[in-house]
């Protein structure tokens, strides 16, 4: 059973910087991992996918400033966010494609939540101007 555990969110200033953190457990060798986030009145999105090599995918919106990373040893997931805009405000997910679905990276992975089939509880950001 893949467990998924979201920390490290918190208040931040425009321009500022935060790491997630999502502790891992259950995972096989070739299951994907990927960091959603959700806003108020808005659909979950995904944000940064990493696949089982290690190769990773970003949404448009956070390419430049987001960073997303494992390490496999601490089976920590990780979600470096720098330059922070007031838009990056959402509750935060982690995801965990486990079955071998994936084989390369598609746009539907980033819309269709439904790709995937284990998610943490969630850690909220938010960004003030």
């Amino acid at each position: 059973q893949v467990q998924l555990m979201e920390s490290g969110g918190g208040s931040v200033q425009a321009g500022g910087s935060l790491t997630l953190s999502c502790a891992v457990s259950g995972t096989q060798k070739g299951d994907w991992l990927g960091w959603f986030r959700q806003a108020i009145g808005k659909e979950r999105e995904g944000v940064a996918v990493i696949d089982s090599n290690g190769r990773t995918k970003y949404v448009e919106s956070v390419k430049g400033r987001f960073i997303i990373s494992q390490d496999n040893a601490q089976k920590l997931l990780y979600l470096q966010m720098s330059n922070l805009k007031p838009e990056d405000t959402a509750m935060y997910y982690c995801a965990a494609q486990s079955g071998s679905l994936f084989t390369h990276f598609t746009p539907l992975m980033f819309g269709d939540v439904s790709q995937w089939n284990y998610w943490g509880q969630g850690t909220q950001v938010s960004v003030s101007t």
